[in-house]
């Protein structure tokens, strides 16, 4: 388990730092900043229809196989990008043919590893686990940049070096896993076998939208992350266009700074809040709580204040994203673990990838306080529907002793449909 919380962070950190500095790989290969948007806005939609295809095959038996190739091909990419940003002169296909497979490669890494947890870690350990790897996203979230622009500064090349080093040393790390990560699966044959599931392709991942769709538990899953993601992005970009025009970018960068700090605060506070409080409570309460720091957001004049009510808000998102998490894995079989995982990862895909575009909208047409009050009004309807909901989701352990060893609705014509 520690090899795989390791492996995640230093992918994290390696893709945060290349991630940071391609819109300014671009401008130096003389592309417009629109050029750069629109291949990031891509991306995000291209990954939310691959990531539930990637998921059916990991689900059935080739998940390490899975993680491990996407590595690969991540390194590769990224080192055809440090060639590029070193000897310049490249067409703008190849460049965004490497950097978009690295993306998609990614995105079907991501959609492989989310089952892997639920064979690593016993269920009364899942809350520990999660918040253990949230940590390590936050500390790639506040590291990586700045490493990032370190690094661009330093020669340009070295960003996308140092993300090629960590994917290899993803792969070499997911290999190295003693533990199976895999459900077993009968083998899949070639020919006919093959076409028929390629033609099942569609259906079998179809399975983890019908479990998200008939479980209670996944439905508030994937409308507390969706909603969560796309307000967090939403006022991130707020900070960017409000504060970036009024006090610089220095100002900017302390602010989402201190936004990552506390997620990180938040991510190490997270178990014991919730063993402390219980998983419902924790739940519910942190939700309601979330409601303080977006209405002084409201009324926020300056960096000092944006920042500090825009910390608070990061600071008690990690305690929900912990029960939840839990509660997700432990209420989905082994076998829809990567399918109902990349549903959600494409509902909050789809919400992070549309927020820039409305806090643009928000802040140019109604005022730079508008996001805000979106967002608080957002978020109070979820506390509601959240303390309606709370009731019917169970803690980790009562999830697992419930549900992970029932076949889940749609796990049977799954079944059913395997070659």
């Amino acid at each position: 388990m520690r090899l795989l919380w390791v492996t995640n962070a230093v992918d994290g950190l390696g893709s945060q730092a290349s991630g940071v500095v391609f819109p300014l790989l671009l401008l130096h290969l003389g592309h417009s900043a629109a050029t750069a948007g629109v291949f990031a806005s891509a991306a995000a939609f291209t990954g939310v229809v691959l990531g539930p295809l990637v998921a059916v095959p990991a689900d059935r038996g080739h998940r390490r196989r899975i993680m491990i190739a996407t590595a690969v091909l991540s390194a590769l990419a990224m080192a055809g990008l440090a060639t590029v940003a070193a000897h310049g002169g490249a067409s703008f296909r190849l460049v965004v043919a490497l950097a978009l497979t690295e993306r998609l490669c990614a995105v079907a890494y991501e959609a492989a590893s989310r089952g892997a947890l639920v064979h690593l870690a016993p269920p009364d350990e899942l809350p520990r686990v999660a918040a253990g790897i949230q940590a390590g996203d936050q500390v790639a979230l506040i590291a990586g940049p700045a490493l990032g622009g370190a690094l661009f500064q330093l020669t340009r090349p070295l960003p996308f070096l140092a993300d090629a080093v960590s994917y290899a040393m993803t792969a070499l790390g997911v290999r190295a896993i003693r533990t199976p990560v895999d459900t077993p699966h009968g083998h899949h044959g070639s020919g006919p076998r093959a076409c028929e599931a390629l033609r099942a392709l569609p259906g079998a991942a179809g399975a983890g939208l019908a479990l998200v769709a008939r479980s209670a538990v996944l439905r508030l899953v994937v409308t507390w992350t969706a909603v969560a993601s796309g307000v967090v992005t939403l006022l991130s970009f707020t900070a960017l266009f409000v504060l970036g025009a009024d006090g610089g970018t220095a100002s900017t960068g302390l602010v989402l700074a201190a936004s990552g700090a506390a997620g990180l605060l938040g991510s190490l506070m997270s178990v014991r809040v919730v063993r402390r409080f219980g998983p419902r409570r924790a739940l519910v309460t942190a939700t309601w709580l979330l409601l303080a720091p977006l209405a002084a957001l409201t009324a926020a004049h300056g960096p000092w204040s944006f920042g500090t009510a825009f910390a608070g808000l990061c600071l008690l998102v990690p305690v929900v994203t912990v029960v939840l998490s839990s509660a997700a894995i432990a209420a989905v079989p082994q076998e829809l673990q990567s399918r109902a995982g990349a549903v959600i990862g494409s509902a909050v895909g789809l919400a992070a990838a549309g927020a820039p575009a409305a806090a643009a909208a928000l802040t140019t047409e109604v005022g730079p306080r508008a996001p805000a009050v979106v967002c608080t009004a957002l978020v109070a309807v979820l506390a509601g529907y959240t303390h309606a909901a709370g009731r019917r989701t169970p803690g980790a352990a009562t999830a697992a002793g419930t549900h992970r060893d029932d076949p889940a609705p749609g796990a049977e014509a799954d079944r059913e449909r395997r070659p």
